[in-house]
């Protein structure tokens, strides 16, 4: 069911403003990688910024609840009914890159390797190693995602930011905001990104960052599993130290709850084979938890977000 929302029409109890959009109980796990997800009450995907602001007066004209979502990677949703408005950014993807400066302006819903291969494409060098990743621009900003000792904030310059709570628009420069291992500001703040610029090293060799850029692809491709749903990574690394690792040594290499199941690939990574509920996923990360830290002393703390819980 769609809703239109425009003049003041008052409908299902709710105040509409302007020209826009929801559905009706729609399924969020296909709006997931795990492909794990129960339904939410209204569903959007903005197209402009604009929307987004206006989806958020509405939600705030009717005291409802709201919840933003990328590319539902790291995202881990309860199976239940989730009253209020999720809004989904991936339609926010407009991204434009200057090959001579290696400045670039991308949009929230930019998926990481849509901006990987523009970068190869436009003989700019440094994000070689974005390709593969199933994130967003926001998402990735969100978590400081990264490979290896490479995070996306080393090469950010700033961030166009919407205050949720007054609604207003500013720009905050890299310096402005704190960024750690899988760590930024805004887990701690009510700041909804919109638009990132970065800086990359231009004017490169083509042909190198293409096929580099390939290597990485099928590096990640053959070491991890990318043939079922899953977060990507589940855990943080501890310091020095690798969460597959010690998940493997933990004995737990395969293990499964139900249709939930550490990779036989790579440990760091859970999957579901098919018909995992949310409830074993949850189950296994916490049994993963448990095992690590009673046979190697050390807590693993997940990357994955959780709504619901």
């Amino acid at each position: 069911m769609i809703v239109i929302i425009y003049g003041h029409y008052y409908t299902l109890n709710y105040i509409f403003m302007v020209n826009i959009q929801v559905k009706n109980n729609i399924k969020l796990l296909n709006y997931t990688t795990i492909k794990i997800g129960g339904y939410t009450e209204f569903f959007a995907e903005p197209e402009t910024i604009f929307e987004v602001i206006e989806y958020l007066k509405w939600v705030k004209l009717n005291n409802l609840k709201y919840r933003i979502i990328g590319a539902g990677s790291n995202l881990l949703i309860k199976n239940t009914f989730h009253k209020g408005l999720t809004i989904c950014t991936r339609k926010l993807k407009k991204i434009k890159i200057n090959k001579i400066s290696g400045l670039v302006e991308a949009e929230c819903g930019v998926m990481l390797p849509v901006m990987a291969n523009l970068l190869a494409q436009n003989g700019c060098e440094g994000g070689e190693w974005l390709i593969g990743i199933p994130g967003t621009i926001g998402g990735a900003i969100f978590m400081n995602a990264g490979s290896g000792k490479l995070w996306i904030s080393k090469y950010l310059l700033s961030v166009e930011v919407l205050d949720t709570e007054n609604l207003s628009i500013y720009k905050i420069d890299k310096e402005n905001l704190i960024f750690k291992y899988r760590f930024s500001s805004f887990q701690t703040n009510n700041l909804t990104i919109l638009r990132a610029n970065f800086i990359f090293r231009p004017n490169k060799n083509i042909k190198k960052i293409t096929q580099e850029t390939k290597q990485n692809l099928k590096k990640k491709t053959s070491t991890q599993p990318y043939h079922l749903p899953s977060f990507g990574s589940v855990f943080k690394n501890p310091i020095n130290n690798y969460a597959g690792k010690l998940i493997e040594e933990a004995g737990l290499k395969g293990f499964a709850i139900g249709g939930a199941q550490v990779s036989m690939m790579h440990s760091n990574f859970i999957v579901n084979n098919g018909d995992a509920t949310s409830e074993e996923i949850y189950e296994l990360i916490s049994v993963i938890q448990q095992k690590v830290l009673q046979k190697k002393g050390i807590f693993l703390h997940p990357e994955v977000r959780m709504i619901g819980y």
